[in-house]
């Protein structure tokens, strides 16, 4: 069963419409990239997925034992967010709240939680620092392990390596591989094409037109040799990352 169906999804903003008739799926192990041109729509799905506003048409739903608040978020940062005056282990923490519901402290089982992730990203030794003082590739990690806290499910990532170096930028893309290959459910929001049809099993392509079906299924279609290029290249590539 689906952890997440979108039926005849009507999105936008300030009664706009940006797209429509939008249908897909999201099945447990899945690893979904969502492309497209710049305004296609996919801030207003992210939005909508995470219930932070309502379609204008049709819906979201969650299935499989799938809650809202299993869903692990990590957002694009904004200069005040890289700023954000609070040492590493309290921000992975807050990844806790949905847990901790309305208590004003963590328990020790949340707070064990928050250490075993930040092992799993790395950065154990960066726990008493200040998130400001680290690099943006630290500051990732560090919001990845708080998205971690949040699920065991899914996580929704948005543009997760924009204004990373190339090296950096790998080492992240080889950590969702890792964290979906453990089980997670990935949705990734991306401009990068090339490392979505690399990475991914699925796409979801939103503009003027919408395509959704596995990464072989894109590359053999017209959305995805005009955006992907190199075709052949891309399937050879996309096949070593389901091996």
């Amino acid at each position: 069963m689906a952890y997440l169906t979108a039926k005849d999804l009507t999105l936008g903003y300030e009664n706009r419409v940006v797209v429509q008739n939008l249908n897909f799926s999201v099945n447990p192990g899945d690893y979904l990239c969502i492309v497209g041109e710049n305004g296609s729509g996919k801030t207003t799905l992210v939005k909508t997925l995470l219930k932070l506003q309502e379609p204008m048409g049709g819906s979201v739903e969650l299935g499989d034992g799938l809650a809202r608040n299993e869903i692990g978020y990590l957002p694009q940062q904004t200069i005040v967010q890289r700023d954000f005056p609070a040492s590493v282990r309290e921000i992975v923490l807050s990844g806790c709240q949905g847990r901790a519901g309305f208590r004003p402290f963590y328990s020790r089982e949340e707070k064990k939680l928050a250490e075993e992730n930040m092992a799993r990203m790395g950065i154990t030794n960066l726990a008493n620092r200040c998130y400001r003082e680290l690099s943006g590739g630290q500051q990732q990690r560090v919001l990845l392990a708080r998205a971690l806290c949040a699920t065991r499910k899914v996580l929704l990532l948005d543009e997760p390596v924009a204004g990373l170096d190339p090296k950096v930028t790998m080492e992240m893309y080889d950590l969702i591989r890792a964290l979906n290959k453990e089980g997670i459910t990935i949705l990734m929001i991306s401009h990068d094409i090339a490392a979505a049809v690399h990475y991914a099993t699925h796409i979801l392509h939103i503009g003027s037109k919408i395509f959704f079906g596995t990464t072989e299924e894109y590359l053999a279609s017209d959305i995805g040799r005009l955006f992907a290029g190199h075709s052949e290249k891309c399937l050879e590539k996309g096949g070593e990352a389901h091996a």
